[in-house]
């Protein structure tokens, strides 16, 4: 079945189709796709990952359906609300 999988950095994006068989987990889905080759700071075995914008709580366990998108999330800089309230006292 074909998947691919999904990284983006702010300067760098790329989704990797990938022909894997049926009963694939998204973490060998990532593992096979070797984006770790093309972004070599990703450590597969220890990034969030999730599926379609959907986190994933256990990658090694979630099997892909014909498809699905896997995309590997980068660690936040900054916490959200952080950022936001940041913003609000630039303003003020």
């Amino acid at each position: 079945m074909q998947v691919e999988v999904a990284y983006a950095r702010p300067d760098k994006q790329e989704i990797i189709p990938v022909q894997v068989p049926e009963g694939t987990t998204a973490l060998e889905a990532a593992k096979l796709s070797g984006i770790a080759d093309i972004f070599p700071e990703i450590d597969v075995d220890a990034t969030d990952m999730g599926v379609f914008g959907k986190v994933i709580k256990d990658p090694a366990a979630h099997e892909l359906r014909e498809g699905d998108r896997v995309e590997l999330y980068r660690q936040l800089r900054i916490d959200p609300k952080q950022a936001r309230l940041n913003r609000a006292k630039k303003k003020a």
